[in-house]
């Protein structure tokens, strides 16, 4: 197979950050995050913005900070295309992705109230949980989709565990 990939230092540069706050250090990843959004731009490479803002919403302290990274997650993911995410990673598709950030999505608009959002960002989630693969990844994503629907059909606001 002929690995068209190449390196790409910024994600280097997320995926380090995001590794630092997943060992507890979640103030300072979340600094290096923010200080690298404020590099990339609102306009910068849509990959770099969807993945940061992704991850940078699984570090905020409150639902309504996490629920703006969210949608600035997806808003670059409407940028991004297949040709793009696959130099990165040639098994990267867009729509392989947007599950997990529909149910993000879902999860935080349940958590705030908003049940028409949640219900709505659930939906669209359920119905492209079809690009997911047959793994560990998707598996957590099918889970999470079944979680996030559970809570929400009982009325909890209560935060779930991981549901990306």
């Amino acid at each position: 197979m002929d690995d068209q990939t190449t390196p790409d230092p910024t994600m280097t540069r997320i995926i380090e950050a995001v590794q630092l706050g997943q060992s507890g250090e979640r103030a300072q990843a979340r600094g290096q995050l923010t200080a690298l959004w404020d590099e990339i731009g609102p306009d910068g490479d849509a990959l770099h913005r969807c993945t940061l803002a992704h991850y940078l919403a699984d570090l905020q302290d409150t639902a309504e900070a996490e629920l703006a990274w969210d949608e600035r997650a997806l808003a670059a993911a409407v940028d991004l295309t297949d040709e793009r995410a696959r130099r990165h990673d040639d098994d990267l598709r867009v729509r392989g992705f947007l599950p997990s950030l529909h149910l993000n999505l879902a999860d935080v608009h349940r958590r705030l109230g908003h049940v028409g959002p949640a219900g709505e960002h659930l939906a669209t989630a359920r119905q492209l949980a079809d690009a997911l693969p047959d793994d560990a990844y998707g598996d957590m994503i099918r889970a999470g989709i079944r979680g996030v629907a559970e809570a929400l059909e009982a009325g909890s606001t209560r935060r779930l565990d991981a549901t990306s």
